[in-house]
């Protein structure tokens, strides 16, 4: 129809449920982070729900695409069922086979044992069922039931109810009584606010293949008059505005195709309750996505860059040097400076470092690797096999894993404040260049990668070489690995938001400081949690702050300040 006149590859207004066209308003923003944050807890139920058309189930199938690796859904879209009649349904979803006639106690007893084994491969099952509401008190307990399987660390269901408000009404109940209690998290989404509505239309324009602005600005204002900010509405009214358009010959829509498209629609009489004035609410937390932006990074100044990609003197005589293409980066704190020490002897590599144990002194001949061997190294404590031949660029390797590359200037503070396992570059009093990988630190105990293994020295022997540049590697979020070469913005805030929920919970000294956090702007947690661990406080999620996020949140990553594990026998 229109959609050639004005350039569209697509109908811009679908009233489907297309998670391309989700728009993610704050309150958007929120019920997703919210369901994130629910599916990695310890089960139970959730409950989302919004006025006809806020676009709840949009929100769903954007979740079901963004959901953790290891969570399995089970979506269940017409729920005028009997207790019978759900089971069996939630069967099918699972795929779990069960007889035609099977009964009630038959059905639960196959999805109990299926959820046991889900459990013990790693795998976390959620029900999810859109159109809440029409679920009977009958049904509701059934479901209740359901979650009653449970190991000691966790329950093994987790149900998400999404439904219009008058499911709360239903919850409230007191036969549902026990069933409310069981809800960890509800979230109720409003319509989007007046101000949000030119990005909203700009956005689905932009799906749909156009740039540009379509809609008068008189247009967006009598729109949002017409609509209420439904998203459903906007799309109806818009969807007929620029078919009126269209039969004019106008490439733009006016306010008059809006007040005729909104009488053709009935949208004066459908528009629903006017948006709430307040904020939404949130039982368990009040959530505010964070935006999060490109890593932190600085360019070194010339000596250092001469530094690291000079002549490398060992690497001359053992490989060919390995390029790394990766960012320089100074600590914020101020650092404590590295001096030289005066006493090594003219013929002698090896220094004492005053603790009379002369069995861990660095041997800087025997010891210092070149630059192949330490990313070789540095890739193995990660459980990554490099081959600089076959990627000669070391950080762009690391990207392909998973993986990316911070350097910085600092001294041992900075080293146990990342608390990754570092490639320090060396130098000796003849200015020969090296390298060694800090594998681990245990008071002054370094274990480090040497040419024949791995070997102990005192921290204090190998500092005299070490004049404070370092690199290590870091893990990179999930948002980047699942979907690399690409900008999604909406899954990179929504991993930023979950990750704040947890450390609000796990780092606030009080009900009422968690409350508080979590109800600031968005930059304003990260600058919260900036400030709370020392970092640069600039509101800007960049690689230290993704890295100390890891470390609070104990993610399974190599550290170095790991303690030795115990040999037996």
């Amino acid at each position: 129809m229109y959609y050639d006149f004005f350039g569209f590859r697509e109908p811009p207004f679908s009233i489907a449920p297309d998670p391309r066209y989700l728009y993610l308003s704050e309150r958007h923003k929120e019920a997703l982070a919210h369901l994130m944050y629910g599916v990695q807890g310890q089960g139970g139920f959730i409950v989302i729900t919004g006025e006809v058309g806020t676009g709840k189930t949009t929100v769903s199938r954007c979740f079901i695409e963004n959901a953790p690796a290891h969570v399995d859904i089970a979506l269940i879209l017409n729920p005028r069922l009997s207790a019978r009649e759900l089971l069996s349904a939630i069967c099918d979803e699972l795929e779990i086979a069960h007889p035609a006639g099977a009964t009630i106690k038959q059905m639960v007893d196959l999805i109990n044992q299926d959820l046991l084994k889900a459990h013990g491969a790693g795998r976390h099952k959620v029900l999810m069922i859109d159109e809440a509401q029409n679920l009977s008190a009958d049904v509701l307990e059934q479901l209740r039931l359901l979650t009653n399987l449970e190991t000691a660390e966790k329950k093994l269901l987790q149900i998400v109810l999404l439904g219009q408000p008058e499911l709360q009404q239903i919850l409230a109940l007191p036969k549902l009584r026990q069933l409310n209690q069981r809800v960890t998290a509800r979230y109720h989404l409003d319509a989007i606010n007046r101000n949000e509505l030119p990005a909203y239309l700009s956005y689905r324009l932009g799906v749909a293949g156009m740039r540009g602005d379509v809609f008068s600005p008189s247009a967006v204002r009598r729109l949002y008059r017409s609509s209420n900010g439904i998203p459903r509405l906007i799309n109806l009214i818009s969807d007929r505005a620029l078919l009126g358009a269209y039969a004019e010959g106008e490439h733009e829509v006016t306010s008059a195709h809006i007040r005729q498209a909104a009488k053709e629609v009935g949208g004066n009489q459908n528009a629903g309750p006017k948006p709430a004035a307040s904020k939404n609410k949130l039982d368990t937390s009040n959530v505010l996505v964070l935006a999060a932006s490109l890593l932190l990074a600085v360019v070194s100044t010339f000596w250092l860059y001469q530094q690291w990609y000079g002549p490398d003197p060992v690497a001359e005589v053992n490989a060919a040097p390995v390029e790394q293409g990766g960012t320089i980066q100074r600590d914020s704190q101020p650092e404590e400076q590295h001096t030289a020490s005066a006493q090594q002897s003219a013929g002698l590599e090896q220094r004492s470092d005053g603790s009379g144990n002369h069995d861990l002194l660095f041997n800087f001949s025997e010891q210092a690797l070149n630059l192949s061997d330490a990313f070789r190294g540095l890739f193995d404590i990660w459980g990554v096999q490099y081959h600089p031949q076959e990627s000669p660029v070391a950080c762009e390797f690391a990207r392909q894993n998973g993986l990316d590359c911070l350097e910085r200037q600092g001294s041992r503070r900075s080293l146990t404040f990342l608390d990754r396992p570092a490639m320090l570059m060396l130098q000796n009093d003849a200015g020969k260049r090296g390298y060694v990988v800090l594998r681990r630190l245990e008071g002054d105990v370094a274990e480090i990668v040497s040419p024949t293994g791995t070997a102990e020295v005192t921290f204090t022997s190998l500092e005299p070489f070490w004049f404070g540049e370092y690199r290590v590697l870091w893990q990179l979020p999930d948002y980047v690995t699942s979907k690399p070469g690409s900008s999604d913005g909406a899954s990179e805030e929504l991993w930023l938001g979950v990750r704040m929920m947890e450390l609000a919970d796990a780092l606030s000294d009080s009900a009422e400081k968690n409350s508080e956090i979590k109800h600031m702007p968005a930059q304003e947690q990260v600058r919260w949690y900036q400030s709370l661990k020392g970092l640069t406080v600039d509101g800007i999620a960049g690689a230290m702050t993704i890295i100390q996020v890891n470390n609070d949140l104990n993610a399974k990553v190599p550290r170095l300040l790991e303690p030795k594990p115990e040999v037996e026998g």
